[in-house]
């Protein structure tokens, strides 16, 4: 990474995400908008459904990157996060972890990623840096 360093304190740009999006479902949507283009189908969002139509609201996030498995399930106005270590597409463990620690090591994976991928590199550059929505 040129431009932001390897150094980049990504416990700060949880905290800023965090900040800026008091509602974790502006959250999520902020974060997967972001990273949709470069993630493909690596990135699956549940939406919730009304009585009588689809919402566009986030109930849940499922985010694949390298070996790690990113998942985020709003439970009413909290979310619970988890992170599991998947090997030939067996899950070998999962832990539970805070909403700050998911974003963190979440950035940290797109920061690997964006070693080889200019997509990455300028999904992580948006999320961290500014330009997220």
């Amino acid at each position: 990474m040129t431009q932001m360093g390897d150094s980049y304190d990504f416990t700060l740009a949880a905290a800023t995400l965090r900040s800026n999006s008091s509602d974790v479902h502006l959250l999520l949507k902020a974060l997967c908008d972001e990273l949709a283009d470069t993630l493909g189908d690596r990135l699956k969002i549940q939406r919730g459904s009304g009585r009588f139509h689809r919402s566009e609201t986030i109930s849940s996030v499922q985010i694949a990157m390298a070996n790690d498995s990113f998942e985020a399930a709003i439970e009413g106005s909290t979310v619970r996060c988890t992170i599991g270590h998947v090997s030939g597409s067996i899950r070998i463990r999962s832990e539970s972890v805070d909403m700050d620690a998911w974003i963190v090591r979440l950035l940290k994976a797109l920061q690997a990623e964006a070693a080889h991928s200019d997509a990455a590199r300028q999904a992580l550059e948006n999320i961290v840096i500014g330009g997220t929505t």
